[in-house]
């Protein structure tokens, strides 16, 4: 990642409920609600970046109270439907703290942010963790996600580099608003494979309470 990036005081945020990205992975997002495609216009004519960030369940339900943590990406790929649609993909940067909601008129919210404390997201030195650490998150991943009907490309989430894969089953895992986020505040990447960890023996035991995983 480079970190000579110039990254903005000001955003617009997407407030999407169980859903977080990370620095250096990609999503694609179908973009398709008025303030989401002004939002897009708008950010395409200036940085071409948006913050991703969960809603709490607390607020109303046009303003959601927001959590304090999101992740800023970048749009590196853009298409317009014959409908009107956006299809873009979003690169992941950097993780970022709201200072303040903005007041603006558009029909988007606006933060002003800070990324001080999230400045590792930036350097790509690599953490220590081998191919055996992820060998039980494997296994039980795998059974949860045949238990919930969830299909993944093992294969191609193998061929990733660890952190890639880490963060790639943290977005994708069926877990709830409050565990995704917990992911994403993790300190460093050793920490989210902890919490990885923690929060499927929670889905494993509760599975084995209900019925046998086959």
């Amino acid at each position: 990642m480079n970190n000579k990036i110039k990254i903005p005081d000001i955003i617009p945020v997407f407030p999407l409920s169980n859903f977080i990205i990370f620095p250096e992975t990609t999503v694609p997002l179908n973009i398709f609600e008025p303030r989401y495609l002004q939002m897009i216009d708008d950010s395409m004519k200036s940085h071409r970046m948006i913050g991703m960030i969960q809603p709490k369940k607390t607020g109303t339900e046009n303003k959601p109270d927001l959590y304090d943590i999101g992740c800023l990406g970048k749009i590196t790929s853009f298409n317009e439907t014959g409908d009107g649609r956006y299809l873009i993909v979003l690169s992941g940067i950097v993780r970022f703290k709201i200072l303040e909601e903005l007041e603006n008129e558009k029909l988007y919210r606006t933060c002003r942010i800070d990324f001080e404390t999230f400045q590792n997201d930036l350097s790509s030195k690599d953490e220590e963790i081998k191919f055996s650490d992820l060998e039980l998150i494997f296994k039980n991943l795998k059974s949860l996600f045949k238990k919930q009907g969830y299909a993944i490309n093992w294969k191609d989430l193998e061929k990733q580099s660890l952190d890639q894969t880490i963060n790639t089953l943290s977005m994708a895992s069926p877990f709830s608003l409050e565990e995704k986020q917990i992911l994403l505040e993790s300190p460093n990447l050793n920490y989210r494979r902890q919490k990885l960890e923690e929060i499927l023996k929670t889905y494993i035991a509760d599975n084995f309470s209900n019925t046998t995983i086959q």
